[in-house]
């Protein structure tokens, strides 16, 4: 009896599918749910301690305000005297980070009184600091711009990142029923809002006012994106708003609220697309000049010196080249790769070659160059000198050898050839050395004693070596 054949209704190609299909779909659903569980943060929420913690961080006076001008003469010190140690301490200690938060929580729960406390008092802090480190470096007797003070004149796209995820890490730190404390340490420190106000105050007391307003600027980038990401955690975690109980002054609060973040967050907004534009920009240049030495224009030049300008409109590079001219059909070719290759499309390309102008900097380098090459011929010619004496020297010894050689076939006969070598002798005893001329001979008979004491005794004066002897 034949069994029957099974028939499969499923349309073609999807019969066994279906299980698989179950399977992944539940696989993956496991996943999400189990990354929502991961990353939730909802739950271990404290939203009154929170509000309560940030709102007494905004009260500004008695111990807080010497604490603040501690601080900065600290970080000033660490600042002026190039120690990294020293400013992170300062950073440790200061007060600043409480009202910039505050900002971004009165902001997001729609608290119109913590929003004008916190503001009140970041411009009183703000101000004291500039004081505090204006006086001091005027009093400073070290009056030389260092390396950490000239690194917070300039933002970059990472100072950006680093203020908006720092203080989105201070925000949820501080939003937990146990706030960990290194994580608040940590993001003053990440942070960095002393520096820049410490250097806007050496801007002030040296009269270098691209220093102010560039460290300025700076503190400025940091403070609103740290606000802004409290804000954003703050929406997220879903913090309450506060309550009005005028219904009229609760939307007037509101609306106040809305129109000062609009104000304050488009040009932070340009001011970010700027840092970013210009970090491209940096990058991309930086790596336009260093591919470009390694190309066939610059094999027989050189890079002595490149300068990177940014604005909003125009960027130039400026590449001070000594060798070989480049012509201005490659400049074009090289200016074409800038735009085509590394996507700096609003960006001129400038060559300056020996025959143009050059800064004082950049006629120091060539100075300094020439006056190396100079050096290096000076010796080379030296050495010259030294290796022509030396083979005259042996010229001439090669002459009176020959002349030697024909004096003693005339007087000794028996003498097919002689050599005279310079030998080290050293003394069992004394361990000295002596470097003596020693006169070998081979001969077709045997000198008498007689005739060797006699040929030694010519050779020494012929040879002019008295200390001459015979093997």
């Amino acid at each position: 009896m034949s069994e029957e054949p099974i028939i499969d209704n499923a349309p073609e190609g999807q019969g066994n599918k279906r299980p698989a299909k179950s399977k992944w779909t539940q696989w993956a659903r496991n996943l999400l749910a189990w990354l929502k569980r991961t990353v939730r943060i909802h739950q271990d929420t404290d939203y009154e301690s929170t509000v309560s913690s940030i709102g007494s961080a905004l009260v500004f006076k008695g111990v807080n305000v010497w604490i603040l001008f501690f601080a900065i003469i600290v970080a000033s010190v660490g600042l002026n005297v190039n120690s990294t140690a020293v400013i992170i301490g300062a950073m440790l200690i200061s007060p600043l980070m409480g009202p910039i938060m505050g900002i971004g929580l009165s902001v997001g729960i729609s608290d119109k009184e913590m929003l004008r406390t916190s503001l009140r008092n970041l411009l009183v802090m703000v101000m004291i600091s500039l004081v505090a480190s204006t006086a001091y470096f005027l009093l400073s007797p070290l009056g030389d711009a260092q390396s950490e003070l000239l690194a917070r004149t300039r933002p970059t796209i990472f100072d950006v990142l680093i203020a908006f995820f720092g203080g989105a890490a201070g925000i949820v730190a501080t939003s937990r029923k146990s706030q960990p404390f290194t994580v608040i340490s940590g993001v003053a420190i990440a942070t960095a809002l002393m520096p820049p106000l410490c250097t806007a105050g050496y801007g002030l007391a040296t009269a270098q006012f691209r220093y102010f307003f560039g460290a300025f600027y700076l503190f400025f980038i940091n403070s609103f994106f740290i606000a802004l990401a409290t804000f954003l955690i703050v929406k997220y975690l879903q913090f309450p708003q506060k309550k009005y109980l005028d219904p009229v002054r609760a939307k007037r609060v509101k609306r106040y609220i809305t129109i000062f973040s609009i104000i304050v967050m488009i040009p932070s907004v340009i001011i970010a697309l700027h840092v970013v534009q210009e970090s491209s920009f940096n990058a991309s240049a930086n790596h336009f000049i260093s591919e470009i030495q390694e190309s066939p224009y610059f094999e027989h030049s050189q890079l002595i010196h490149s300068k990177k300008e940014y604005n909003f409109k125009q960027q130039t590079i400026t590449m001070s080249v000594v060798g070989k001219e480049i012509t201005p059909e490659e400049i074009n070719h090289m200016q074409s790769l800038l735009r085509n290759q590394y996507g700096l499309e609003n960006t001129t390309l400038v060559i300056r070659q020996a025959d143009q102008f050059y800064s004082v900097n950049e006629n120091e380098v060539i100075e300094n160059i020439l006056e190396k090459k100079e050096l290096q011929i000076e010796a080379a010619q030296q050495r010259i000198l030294q290796l022509e004496a030396e083979l005259a020297k042996f010229n001439a010894h090669n002459q009176v050898t020959a002349q030697v050689a024909k004096e003693i076939a005339v007087q000794y006969p028996s003498i097919k050839s002689f050599a005279v070598v310079n030998l080290v002798y050293t003394n069992t005893k004394t361990l000295k050395t002596d470097t003596i001329p020693t006169l070998f001979i081979e001969s077709t008979q045997k000198l008498s004693p007689e005739q060797e004491q006699n040929l030694l005794k010519w050779l020494r004066v012929r040879l002019e070596q008295p200390k001459l002897r015979l093997q």
